[in-house]
């Protein structure tokens, strides 16, 4: 398998097709990925639920592509579509509409339109079935026609879906910016009964791939063989980064000279708004018996008996404020419109989520006015140790006086 084809979900720019149900949305997504994605039928409402395709799209790169059941879908089980479709809006790093050449665009895709335009989605329409259409029109900044039965420029649909989608790409660093070639960076990772066997969690792999092309040299060990590993070095290490569950551990480890964070902080700076989650954290502290709290997570995962989301910060959330909170749980692709009967939204680092996701959700947060953090920032507070964790951006540390 390719690199590009091995590039997490989360890092892929999001291409999504949208559109009315039998204008030929599917079999548009099936030429653009040169396979047999979606089930192609003359039936309305084939597509059911939003199908997903990794690719690599030159000169872009790896892509995730997107097809979405029709705008228009009707009844009980349609509005459902409707709603599932709509929230891949929130993903959307570009949006493809398809129309019915022969039509044109109806009200049901003006009103699309406007939604992808409110959204700031850079987008184009492409007019399908122009092969039935006595003239050709040629393209416009954002539109082409195109025939995905007998592939009328579909090449030219790839490369202006390229050239828009070009910049959606994250510009930010993980950790590479914070280190300088020949640091060495100390990375604490917990094997416990949450760990998953045979492999290290994604923000762990990315953070020593980053930490690599930066020139600096990554050590691994599990905390308790944290002491060690630190004598093992001539020379201090320039970050020491914790799992955020070993933070009360590694907090005492590890000399106050040594700068420490988390991955969870981490992924925080790198997708999030770092001052907005480590702002929201005090929260915690206004919580109230029988206050509502969501704690979010990007991902779907088997829980184990210590899971982190359901299990473990409810009960230090618990223990630190000393009241009886109503916890709520999301996971995957649920996450509330309405957020306003919360108190507090805790997010994990989202590293399943692409960028445009995250923001999303924050700032859905941020515009009804409740207060949202993240694992690692949290749990740092929890533990009166969030400013020292932040001490590798002076600039957000500042704000905590």
């Amino acid at each position: 398998m390719s690199g590009m084809n091995q590039t997490p979900s989360g890092e892929r720019v999001h291409i999504a097709f949208f559109g009315r149900r039998n204008v030929g949305k599917s079999s548009l997504v099936n030429a653009f990925t040169g396979q047999a994605l979606s089930i192609v039928s003359d039936v309305k409402g084939t597509t059911t639920d939003p199908v997903t395709k990794s690719m690599e799209l030159l000169p872009l790169g790896p892509v995730q592509i997107i097809d979405t059941p029709g705008i228009d879908d009707e009844g009980t089980l349609g509005e459902l579509r409707v709603q599932r479709t709509r929230q891949v809006l929130n993903k959307t790093d570009l949006a493809i509409v398809v129309a019915d050449a022969a039509i044109g665009l109806t009200p049901v895709e003006n009103q699309l339109l406007a939604l992808i335009a409110e959204k700031g989605i850079p987008h184009l329409v492409a007019y399908n079935k122009c092969d039935l259409l006595e003239h050709v029109p040629s393209p416009t900044k954002d539109a082409l026609w195109v025939s995905a039965e007998q592939k009328i420029n579909i090449h030219a649909l790839k490369e202006a879906a390229a050239h828009l989608a070009a910049g959606q790409e994250n510009p930010r660093r993980l950790v590479a910016d914070l280190l300088q070639p020949g640091d060495g960076v100390v990375l604490v990772i917990p094997i416990d009964s949450a760990a998953p066997k045979g492999r290290l969690i994604l923000p762990q792999q990315q953070t020593i791939r980053d930490a690599l092309e930066a020139g600096a040299m990554p050590m691994c060990c599990c905390p308790e063989n944290l002491p060690q590993a630190l004598s093992l070095l001539s020379v201090p290490p320039r970050l020491v980064i914790t799992d955020s569950q070993a933070f009360a551990q590694v907090n005492k480890l590890v000399p106050e000279q040594i700068q420490l964070t988390s991955f969870s902080i981490l992924m925080a700076r790198y997708k999030g708004d770092l001052p907005l989650a480590v702002a929201g954290a005090a929260a915690v502290n206004r919580l109230k018996d029988g206050d509502k709290v969501l704690i979010a997570e990007g991902c779907t995962h088997h829980r184990q008996c210590e899971d982190i989301g359901t299990v473990k910060l409810p009960k230090w959330i618990r223990q630190y404020s000393g009241v009886e909170p109503e916890f709520h749980f999301t996971s995957g692709t649920e996450f509330p419109e309405d957020l306003s009967g919360y108190r507090l939204v805790v997010h994990c680092g989202a590293c399943m989520l692409n960028e445009r996701e995250i923001q999303y959700r924050l700032h859905s947060a941020k515009a009804q006015g409740i207060p949202v953090t993240n694992y690692g920032i949290l749990i740092a507070y929890l533990n009166g140790i969030l400013k020292r964790t932040l001490q590798p951006f002076p600039d957000i540390a500042g704000l905590l006086g």
